[in-house]
């Protein structure tokens, strides 16, 4: 059953919304956002490690950050970091993973992970990824894991479950939305009934496929075609060809959303998906004002609740400030209101208008 077992480690990202931090030329993933010794892709990779076999860990990226995911995963096998020609979010990501794996093994059961979220407690984060895969190797499931939520978050997915469990602690999907309105994640929080959907999903890549074929078909058939090359000297110029044809498309509004074989494990492993410095703030250390200080010389005096980030040779003083981010990197100074934070996604769009490339 375990040489079944294979992970899928998503890295493509840019993490715009931990801007400045995160660039373009070395995005979040990379970065060792809360001073653990550890990047994210790196504790991400030892969290899988533990339990699944090294060969049957995948990364996949972009072609811009091969070298790095292969730096920093010096474990990995060189042929398991998979690039993308291009950003085409998750859905032809997946696809690729799982129609790759499809030929390699028809029982292929696949946990799929962001790079860069937090997980504080890797024993109840296994346990729960061990039931998941259990449960879809015997089942024509598409599965993901789900967060009990803390605040009305609009960045996340939220998923109602039925309350009658399929088996221990599995459950079948009632609703999904993703990325409600402020209001609407409001009442979602209220109700009791809902979980985030913490991005991590569980199934065997022939189910997938199957979803694919139902849901985007426009994929499938790209993918399908070309199935024969995979894993073969003809693999890139394939995946080459292919990710022109494909939609830009997560797999959540793709086919979580429209699938009716949807369940859901409800989990507790500390998890966060660390998208916004606020995220962050929440799982750094606090000084005795609640400010989360990252940086060797930073001095802060009047000032409560912020989130500030510099270099350790720079000295930055903050006075005044509540409830602010603060993030000083060599060559852009963001201050920034932590109840702002989700506009820094636009604001990073209008230093590309107006200052183009070089600040992003």
């Amino acid at each position: 059953m375990k040489k079944n077992n294979y992970v899928a480690i998503m890295a493509g990202g840019i993490g715009s919304r931990f801007w400045p931090m995160s660039r373009t030329s070395y995005p979040k993933q990379f970065l060792d956002i809360l001073n653990s010794g550890r990047t994210l892709i790196q504790s991400t990779y030892d969290r899988f490690a533990k339990y699944i076999a090294k060969e049957n860990i995948y990364v996949v990226t972009t072609q811009q950050y091969e070298s790095i995911v292969a730096k920093q995963l010096p474990d990995m096998l060189p042929e398991n970091i998979l690039s993308e020609p291009s950003r085409k979010n998750t859905a032809p990501c997946l696809a690729y993973i799982s129609y790759k794996l499809q030929q390699i093994n028809l029982k292929a059961n696949l946990i799929c992970a962001p790079a860069d979220h937090l997980i504080s407690d890797n024993t109840a984060f296994i346990k729960v990824s061990l039931e998941a895969l259990d449960f879809t190797a015997k089942h024509n499931a598409l599965l993901t894991l789900g967060v009990k939520p803390t605040y009305p978050n609009t960045g996340y997915g939220y998923i109602q479950y039925e309350q009658q469990s399929v088996t221990d602690n599995v459950y079948k999907l009632k609703t999904f939305t993703e990325k409600p309105d402020l209001e609407l994640a409001k009442t979602f929080i209220a109700s009791g009934d809902f979980l985030w959907n913490s991005g991590i999903f569980v199934w065997q890549t022939k189910t997938i496929i199957k979803a694919f074929e139902k849901y985007l078909p426009e994929i499938h058939e790209v993918f399908d075609a070309a199935k024969e090359s995979f894993n073969t000297k003809d693999e890139k110029a394939a995946i080459e060809n292919i990710y022109p044809q494909c939609v830009n498309i997560s797999i959540d509004y793709g086919i979580i959303e429209k699938a009716d074989n949807i369940y859901v494990i409800p989990s507790s492993f500390g998890w966060s998906d660390l998208g916004t410095w606020a995220s962050a703030y929440d799982n750094l250390e606090k000084d005795y004002l609640l400010n989360a200080v990252t940086g060797d010389n930073v001095m802060v005096f009047d000032a409560t609740k912020n989130v500030v980030h510099a270099d350790n040779k720079k000295l930055v003083l903050i006075q005044g400030l509540d409830d602010f981010i603060v993030v000083d990197t060599k060559d852009v100074l963001l201050i920034c209101k932590k109840e702002m934070e989700q506009e820094i996604k636009d604001y990073v769009a209008e230093v590309r208008r107006n200052k183009g490339d070089k600040f992003l």
